[in-house]
């Protein structure tokens, strides 16, 4: 029976531990599980806290980084403005632009202007020349780029890509536009500037040394599909990063960023946190165990009630270092006495000595001044409404340095009346500057957009106006007047232009300077805007050329005398270095009257007008009219039939000899230009020669007739007519071309067989030494020298000696009253004295009788030319001419003997 009741006895002890033991197990798992998942939170809000880091930090360099590239973007946008107004810019000018571009703080150190994407103007000049010639758009992108550039007007942004000084540089390519003569936008070429990466990366903090991240920027534009690295190391696009877009233009990149170290180093599990979740699971734990124990072994009840109290003093040992890791201080208020009481870290916090005794008065005197009233007023409020306690506020430290306190308090009420509130403050001053920072970068980005802005309103405004005068130029010409004529249709819109040019203002740069010119235009424009209406402007749209747009005047003579009124004062002389300074103008005016004249023919009118001013003695004015608009068409018409003539061959030479004063026998031929006109037949110079000069192809018809001339004194060799010589009008315009002696290397022909004759109104004065110089390389090439109606023209006797020519053919001007006038014979007897002193052979031209002949012969010219000897003839006739010419002498002579 003992041994049957021990067992019962063994087998309740056993159901009793089971009992005991099976719900501490269960309670003790879902201990273990909460610990793990309370783990597994504060590893998940660490990694948020990390995240929100990052993206604060991220977001201020993205923000400096696109700022900074579209600054760059819109400082070359300012300047492709202004060379869409200069299309014609210079080296020097493009210089100029460049470097004042440049005066602007940005990251762009070198800048190329690409006329039909052809490198052709750099600046650096001396670093950048070996790129001119080159292609702004290299390969292997470089067609569809360009593409993209001239058809879509995208700007295009290539890089970065290492330059030759071994940097690397993003190069941002925008394509310039200018308007053509008919008013259109056209394709210019392209602009690119050179930002200097590693600039751009210091200014924008991507390289700051107290940087807490690890950045890499990559290109999302690439064709292939791929993300390009172009800053940083791609490993961090495999680690989770926050990622930001950079804007700028038609591109983008992605800007990704994790803290240096990554993640784990960043958000590593606070291992106090774990101790004091791993504790608090242990007291939960012990507990279970404590009361299973309880049940157990009521014996042993001291021993583990002394277990816990150990395990609780070291849970709170381990939370005050948990509050001291997390910089947080814990501070309670009485309200009745104002009594407070602080921890070790609100001392540190608000930098009180420790032994001073925390009071209201303490934490008072540590408030700014500006912030208490507002903390007073929330924890009345709190306390009041029985709600959270929670206010920012400054506090002053030692030494003057001002931090940000965040507070957080509950109100507590006990049983008894007495009102206390237990709280917690903790720095912020972090946070708040990070923030201010952000602000003050947003405002510092939008001041310099704004200074930008500024900027291009100020280019805008210089590339519509004159730098000089201050008038509006060309371009703000062009767009005011289609805006005039585009709402003039309504009643009392009449447009009137005058169109102004200054007469001898060449000869004041000449003689005085560019700057007495420069005075002479600023005191034109002056006058000019004294003298319009309110409703009319002013504009300087060349060197010497004004235009004066008038609107809603229907008198016609009013602004005829008004013109005459703008040439008087522009008459006005000034004074400049002691140097009285006087030009005249001529002006052209032409109204608006039919409603379908656009605004380019206006412009047109007027100076087709100023044209016939100019041509009928300068210093007048000129209205439009229908006869003037006749003779513009007929000349029109004269330059399109001179065009095609020129391709067809029409310009053909004739022939009239030249005779041996005492023989009469042909010593020479002269080579004339005649036009051989589709409709109205052989045309003398004086039908075409004008036009032509306007035209400058007066040089091409001199070719065409120096090469018909030696070809046709070929042929007379063959046909033995014994002609030996042939000479050749060359125009001005013909005797500077660089091409002539290339064009004279090539010719075949004898020396000595070949004349120039030169017009003396070349006026040889002025252009002594260069004429002189151009000559003589002609001479080199066996052609002598004449010089044509000798009498008419401005030179000198001594500077036309100093050509040393080989004849002067004496104007018919002069031949004409010797029959009746002495003293022209002595005139013409001077000349031919001149010329046999310094061995220049005189031809007298416009023999219109023979006895002109027998004169000029018995004063001694040597050769004679003129309608009484032989008229001009085609290569044909000529051919007769001097065959029969040959069969008389030799019938004269066989009589003779």
């Amino acid at each position: 029976m003992a041994i049957k009741s021990k067992n019962t006895d063994g087998g309740s002890s056993l159901r009793s531990r089971l009992q005991i033991l099976i719900p501490s197990a269960i309670v003790l798992v879902g201990v273990a599980v909460s610990a793990l998942y309370a783990d597994l939170q504060q590893q998940r809000l660490s990694r948020e806290a990390a995240r929100n880091a990052v993206e604060e930090n991220l977001g201020l360099i993205r923000t400096k980084l696109e700022a900074n590239i579209n600054a760059n973007i819109k400082l070359l946008q300012g300047m492709v403005a202004v060379i869409g107004t200069e299309p014609y810019v210079t080296q020097r000018r493009f210089e100029a632009l460049a470097s004042s571009l440049l005066s602007t703080p940005s990251q762009i150190g070198n800048i190329a202007a690409a006329p039909n994407l052809i490198t052709s103007f750099v600046h650096p000049y001396e670093d950048n020349k070996s790129f001119i010639g080159h292609w702004i758009l290299p390969p292997p992108n470089g067609e569809e780029e360009a593409r993209q550039l001239r058809d879509e007007g995208r700007t295009i942004i290539s890089g970065p890509l290492p330059l030759k000084n071994g940097a690397m540089g993003l190069i941002i390519t925008l394509p310039v536009k200018m308007t053509n003569d008919e008013g259109n936008r056209v394709f210019w070429g392209g602009l690119a500037g050179v930002v200097d990466v590693a600039r751009l990366y210091d200014d924008s903090g991507l390289r700051a040394p107290d940087l807490p991240l690890a950045i890499t920027i990559t290109d999302d534009s690439q064709k292939t599909g791929s993300r390009a690295v172009i800053y940083g190391d791609s490993h961090i696009l495999t680690d989770d990063p926050v990622t930001m877009t950079v804007d700028f233009g038609n591109e983008k990149w992605s800007i990704s960023a994790v803290p240096k170290g990554g993640w784990h180093a960043m958000s590593r599990p606070d291992i106090l946190i774990r101790g004091m979740i791993a504790a608090m699971s242990a007291l939960i734990a012990g507990s279970v165990i404590w009361v299973a124990g309880l049940m157990r072994e009521r014996q042993r009840n001291y021993a583990a009630l002394r277990q816990r109290e150990e395990q609780l003093t070291a849970v709170s040992h381990r939370l005050g270092l948990a509050l001291d890791a997390s910089r947080i201080g814990i501070w309670e208020l009485d309200l009745a006495s104002g009594q407070i009481t602080w921890d070790e870290r609100m001392y540190q916090i608000y930098g009180v000595n420790r032994d001073v005794a925390a009071c209201y008065d303490v934490w008072k005197s540590c408030v700014h001044p500006d912030d208490l009233a507002a903390s007073d007023e929330a924890l009345a409020k709190a306390i009041e409404k029985d709600t959270l306690y929670e206010t920012q506020f400054r506090i002053i430290r030692d030494g003057g340095e001002i931090c940000h306190i965040r507070t957080v308090g509950a109100i507590s009420r006990d049983e008894k009346g007495p009102v206390s509130v237990l709280g917690v403050n903790w720095d912020v001053s972090a946070d708040i500057n990070l923030q201010e920072n952000l602000r003050k970068a947003q405002r510092e980005t939008a001041q310099r957009n704004e200074e930008l802005e500024t900027a291009r309103q100020r280019m805008e405004y210089n590339s519509l106006h004159d730098a000089l005068t201050g008038l509006p130029n060309r371009r703000y010409l062009d767009q005011r007047l289609e805006a005039l004529v585009a709402g003039a249709d309504r009643p009392g819109g009449r447009l009137t232009v005058l169109h102004m040019d200054l007469d001898r203002f060449k000869e004041i740069n000449d003689t005085l300077g560019h700057g007495a010119g420069d005075a002479i235009l600023r005191h034109v424009a002056q006058e000019l805007q004294s003298m319009v209406g309110e409703c009319d402007f002013v504009a300087r749209i060349g060197g010497d050329e004004f235009v004066i747009v008038c609107q809603g005047c229907d008198l016609s003579e009013g602004y005829e005398a008004m013109g005459s009124n703008l040439i008087s004062a522009v008459n006005r002389p000034i004074v400049y270095n002691g140097h009285e300074c006087r030009v005249g103008a001529s002006i052209g005016i032409a109204d608006r009257i039919e409603p379908e004249l656009t605004a380019e023919q206006l412009l047109v009118n007027a100076d087709i007008a100023l044209y016939e001013a100019k041509r009928r003695g300068r210093n007048r004015v000129e209205r439009f009219n229908d006869q003037l608009r006749a003779r513009t068409i007929n000349i029109k018409r004269t330059a399109d039939a001179i065009l095609r003539s020129l391709g067809d061959d029409d310009f053909i030479a004739w022939y009239q000899p030249q005779f041996d004063a005492r023989t009469l026998a042909i010593n020479g031929v002269e080579a004339l230009a005649r036009w051989r006109h589709p409709e109205k037949g052989i045309l003398a110079p004086n039908a075409f020669l004008e036009t032509a000069e306007n035209l400058n192809v007066v040089s091409q018809i001199d070719a065409s007739i120096l090469d018909q001339a030696l070809e046709q004194l070929a042929h007379w060799k063959t046909e033995g007519l014994g002609i030996e010589h042939v000479s050749v009008n060359i125009s001005a315009q013909r005797l500077f071309e660089d091409k002539l002696l290339d064009h004279l290397t090539r010719l075949d022909f004898k020396p000595g067989s070949l004349s120039f004759e030169l017009l003396e109104s070349i006026s040889f004065d002025d252009k002594a030494d260069a004429v002189a110089e151009s000559l003589e390389r002609i001479r080199t090439q066996g052609i002598a020298i004449e010089i044509d109606d000798f009498g008419t023209g401005y030179a000198s006797i001594l500077s036309l000696i100093k050509l040393s020519p080989s004849r002067l053919k004496i104007d018919r001007q002069l031949v004409a009253p010797i029959v009746n006038s002495p003293a022209q014979r002595k005139l013409i007897s001077s000349i031919v004295d001149i010329g046999r002193s310094y061995g220049i052979g005189i031809v007298a031209e416009g023999v219109e009788t023979m006895e002109h002949a027998a004169i000029l012969r018995d004063l001694g010219c040597q050769t004679l030319q003129g309608y009484a000897l032989a008229r001009p003839m085609s290569p044909d006739s000529f051919i007769d001419f001097a065959r029969k010419h040959a069969l008389q002498r030799e019938d004269l002579l066989q009589r003779s003997a």
